[in-house]
Formats: C-alpha cells, structure tokens, sequence
C-alpha cells in the first residue's frame, strides 16, 4: 500500500486499458475508462432506481432506518472500494461490480425469488444471478444501438462468477449447481461471448463478493437490533461479538443502546476488513500473481477471509438465521408476500395482456415457456409497492404485509 491513500493498480490487478471489450464496439470515453463507464450506467439504469424500494429483510413500510437493496448496495460499495484501494485493485470495477451485484433481486427479497423460482420450475428456474445478467445484456433498454448496457466483458465476468467459477476444470457444474444445471441465461450468454465459467473471477469481483458478506454480517446485526427481534446482551452467544462488546464497555462505560450498535456495527466492518486485506495479501505473496491472468487461474480465491474470521462470520449468519430470518414475524410475513408473488404469476401467465404493452407485445402465439420468461421479467422488476399495488388491482383482497414491532426496539428514528 501507498501512504495517505493514493491510489495505485498493482499487475495483478484488472487493466481497464487492457480489457477484452464490449459485445458491441464503442469509440472509448476520453474522459472515463471502460470500467468508469460500466459503473455510470449500473447507476442511471432502471434496475438500480428501484433497488430504492425492494427489501432487503424487511417490508419497505416498517421503518425509515432499515436497509432496502439500494441502501445495502451502496454499503457493499463502499466496503468494495476500501478493500480494492487496499490491495492495489482496480476500484472502478470493484465498484461497478458491488453496484451491479443485487440488480436481479426480486421485490420481496429471497422470498420474491423463491417464490418465482418455483413458479418457474417447469421452465429454468428463476436465480438472482442470472436475472442479473439478462438485465444488463438484455433487459435495459435506454441505447439506441443495443439492448442491455453493453458492459465491458471483466465486468459481466465479474457479475456471473463472484461466487467462483460455475464449471469445474473438467466442465461439469460446480457443487451449487450440480443438482439443478447452470442457469439457461448465462449459458446461452456464454455461448454468445464466453465469460470463461471455468476459472477464477478476477481478483475485483472477489473482492465484490466478500464486501457483501461483511455488509450483511454489520448490517442485519443493526437492524435486527432496531427491530427488537434480539437485545444486545444476546449477542454475546457469539464469541467474536462478545469480544466486541467488551472493548466498547471497556473504552466507553455506560454507553447508551443507540450508540452501542452503531460502535459494535462498525468494529465488525474494520475487523473484516483488516482480516481480508492481511489474508488477501499472504494469498497473493504466496501465489506471486504477475497478472489477473495468474489470478483467475489460481485454485481458489485469493481475497478470502482468514479461517478465524471465516468462523466468525459463519457463527453470526448462524445467529441471524435463527433470531431474525426465521423470526415468526418475520416469516409470517413472507409467507403473505410469497401468495403475492405466486397469485402475479398466475393472473400474468394466464392473461398476459394484464401486463403493460410493452411487455405484452408479441406473446399472442407465444409458447408457454416463453410466457413464462416475460412474466418472471417483469415481476422481478417489481418493486414491493408496485407488486402490492398490482396485486390489488387484479385480485378482491390482498394480503397485509404489515407486522408489529417488539416493543423492546429501539427507536426507528434518530434524535
């Protein structure tokens, strides 16, 4: 690293001077690279505005200081471009990629894509990641010369393969998808412009990847707190947060709740951090990259987190699962917001003329699969309040998502 945060690109880093290109040819921006580029139109795309009002694990009325996908993504962002700027990345992709990484959520959360996934099971499936994809290769439609954004290859490489490669070295599928298949979306992409499945992603997009564990890790710890589904003294059932705990107290007696998570949340974020710029920088030693090539190439990723903090993080989401997404609450509620989502489906599929023209032009002679496509395009484009309102203007009643708060929260505004 260099002294007062000046930027620097190591070899091993991503060129953007030296990227595979777009599908489509464009004349280069003699005032942003092709990754700056890629990054200004994830933000002015449609997908991204209406991140502003999808949940990211609660409703998008039950309070002002939750976080929504477009809060969520704007942290994983920031985290992104610390850990790249740290390990000498290059940041505009880092960026792009955590801007990009929840374009393909449903309204609803995991609810909303579990829901289509099943509508969906006599015709692909439905998976975030892939949705993603066709978003941006084919879904956006704000250039006169193409559909999609035309993004640079490194960054769709980045977007498809986050969570590691999709083949293994011999080209069958890897562990997560060896029951279901790679999704038809980004096969048949790949086969239009190979995004190499089989290898590592570029040291960017792990970067990406692991900016988003830490943001869930700090963040749902907040808001689970907020909510009052679990108090702070609960959190010492996880060591590493016990130890946290104790050195606020230590440094900052009798420290008021508010203050407390805040102090806790952001300890979380700078210990995950650090671990991955220290593991990540053993890891990359050890492989002496002289280039992305060399990364992409490794047998596995190289910005990891230590084994220490690996257990940490997997000790909180443990905790998570069990206090807050299991949360009676919590999950009477999304089983409301799965009959939204089904019943969408349904009146869709069977009248597709319901739909906006533009989404029902060309389906009168349509198949049923490809039906069944456009409808889980446009209802994944649904934000939560377009998906209820729909769902009323089709249906006599539809179902109340609202849900009563512990009393034991704390408060959902700030003094």
């Amino acid at each position: 690293m260099r002294p007062n945060g000046e930027r620097w690109r190591a070899p091993y880093a991503t060129d953007p001077g030296r990227t595979r290109g777009r599908l489509i040819a464009e004349e280069s921006s003699p005032t942003r690279s092709d990754f700056q580029r890629d990054r200004d139109r994830i933000i002015h795309s449609t997908a991204f505005r209406r991140l502003k009002h999808k949940t990211q694990v609660f409703v998008h009325h039950e309070g002002d200081h939750y976080r929504t996908r477009l809060t969520h993504t704007l942290e994983v962002s920031q985290i992104a471009r610390a850990l790249a700027r740290a390990l000498g990345l290059d940041e505009d992709l880092a960026e792009a990629l955590a801007l990009s990484h929840d374009l393909g959520h449903t309204c609803f959360g995991h609810t909303g894509e579990d829901a289509l996934d099943a509508c969906m099971a006599a015709h692909g499936g439905f998976d975030h990641n892939a949705q993603a994809l066709r978003i941006v290769t084919r879904l956006e439609r704000r250039y006169a010369g193409f559909d999609g954004l035309n993004l640079a290859w490194e960054t769709l490489e980045g977007l498809v393969k986050h969570n590691g490669p999709l083949l293994t070295a011999d080209g069958r599928p890897a562990p997560r998808y060896a029951e279901r298949g790679i999704p038809a979306a980004i096969l048949e992409y790949d086969a239009l412009n190979p995004l190499d499945l089989w290898s590592q992603a570029g040291p960017e997009a792990q970067a990406a990847a692991l900016a988003d564990d830490i943001a869930y890790a700090a963040h749902d710890l907040d808001d689970g707190l907020r909510a009052g589904l679990f108090e702070i003294p609960e959190l010492r059932a996880v060591p590493f947060l016990a130890e946290l705990l104790d050195e606020i107290d230590r440094l900052h007696p009798g420290l008021e709740p508010s203050r407390v998570i805040h102090e806790l949340a952001r300890r979380v974020i700078t210990r995950f951090v650090e671990d991955v710029v220290r593991e990540g920088g053993c890891r990359i030693a050890a492989l002496d990259p002289r280039s992305v090539a060399d990364i992409r190439g490794a047998d596995a990723s190289v910005i990891a987190f230590s084994p220490a903090i690996a257990a940490a993080d997997a000790d909180i989401m443990r905790f998570l699962w069990s206090r807050m997404y299991r949360n009676p609450g919590v999950v009477a509620v999304r089983r409301k917001a799965d009959a939204i989502v089904r019943d969408l489906f349904t009146a869709f599929t069977a009248a597709p003329s319901r739909m906006p023209e533009e989404w029902s032009t060309g389906l009168a002679d349509a198949s049923e699969g490809r039906i069944a496509r456009r409808v889980a395009d446009y209802i994944a484009g649904m934000t939560d309040t377009y998906a209820v309102l729909a769902h009323r203007r089709i249906y006599d009643a539809t179902p109340d998502l609202r849900w009563e708060l512990p009393s034991r929260g704390l408060p959902l505004a700030e003094p």
